[in-house]
């Protein structure tokens, strides 16, 4: 598999990563541990080398699972993990990105992982009551104690990147971005073209929807977060099939699938944007493999362009407290 530069420091992975969340956090039924183990190795086999996970992730179980999986691979594999929040009796209790939790939560991700240094450490949210700078100095601090390499934000905005950035160079941004969440073309993507920061897209398959197998009639287990996201609901996956239409014309034309045309949409939009879907079915990995060898033309992203701003999603990306909250 091909690789791609996220920022200008030297950070370099596949094209495509494998977010490892829902392995065993937000989309219940897991898979069984030796499952999930299995697919990491065979998505480094298939050329994955970028595995994404985050300490809140259980909390903690998700770091656990990917640290045990790639324990023999160290050497072939990039791992990024994320703090910033405030864990209290095994649950998320709000953001929390003051230093001494930063250096707590980095310890316990590197035990936890099996390694010595977090390749590319990443602040999971925005801390509005702690100034970015500091945060990026504690950082900063870490990567010259050899405890990370590469440091990165999420769904962070303009000014805050900026601000990060001027401290401590931020080598990637990890924010929703897909067909139906294109809210950062605005103002976000060409900041972070301007100071050359890598764009790491997070649910590039709108949490499986984008991958054509959803109807009306489709049911989401007690623990599967999708379950309470407005996009979901029976009204919203009507509604939105529209765009799923547009993928299967696309994906018929070029004996693909609807998954593979939306990730190869998302590779095209610029070279430094990486997408980590995630899966935890191994037909479904290759499948997504399969993304990275389809390059859609200048006439047929501008045929996708056309049609799907024609089209008006229904439902917001989360409900308004998640919003608020963590938007994970």
């Amino acid at each position: 598999m091909e690789k791609r530069k996220l920022g200008k420091n030297g950070l370099e992975v596949s094209v495509l990563g494998l977010g490892c969340m829902g392995m065993s956090f937000s989309y219940y039924p897991f898979p069984e541990k030796k499952d999930a183990i299995n697919l990491m190795h065979q998505a480094v086999e298939q050329g994955v080398n970028f595995f994404d996970t985050a300490e809140v992730y259980g909390p903690y179980t998700n770091e656990e699972l990917v640290g045990e999986a790639l324990a023999p691979l160290h050497d072939k594999v990039i791992i990024a993990t994320k703090f910033g929040f405030n864990i209290q009796n095994g649950k998320m209790a709000g953001v929390d990105s003051r230093p001494s939790t930063i250096r707590k939560a980095v310890e316990g991700s590197l035990k936890r992982l099996g390694i010595e240094t977090i390749d590319l450490l990443y602040q999971h949210r925005v801390d509005p009551t702690i100034p970015i700078e500091e945060v990026a100095g504690t950082v900063k601090e870490l990567i010259k104690e050899g405890k990370a390499k590469y440091f990165g934000l999420s769904e962070a905005g303009a000014t805050t990147i900026r601000k990060a950035h001027a401290v401590q160079p931020v080598a990637a941004l990890q924010s929703e971005y897909s067909l139906w969440t294109r809210q950062h073309e605005t103002e976000i993507i060409p900041t972070i073209e301007e100071l050359g920061v890598g764009l790491v897209a997070f649910s590039p398959l709108g949490k499986g929807f984008l991958a054509g197998k959803m109807n009306e009639a489709t049911t989401f287990a007690d623990g599967d977060i999708r379950k309470i996201l407005p996009r979901f609901t029976e009204e919203a996956r009507v509604a939105n099939q529209t765009l799923i239409d547009l993928l299967n014309d696309f994906a018929a034309k070029r004996n693909a699938t609807p998954a593979q045309i939306a990730l190869a949409w998302v590779l095209a939009q610029k070279p430094w944007i990486v997408p980590i879907p995630g899966t935890t079915k191994l037909h479904r990995l290759t499948e997504n493999i399969g993304a990275a060898s389809i390059e859609l033309s200048t006439q047929e992203l501008q045929e996708i362009e056309d049609a799907s701003t024609q089209i008006k999603i229904m439902g917001t990306r989360y409900t308004e407290q998640m919003e608020k909250s963590t938007g994970l």
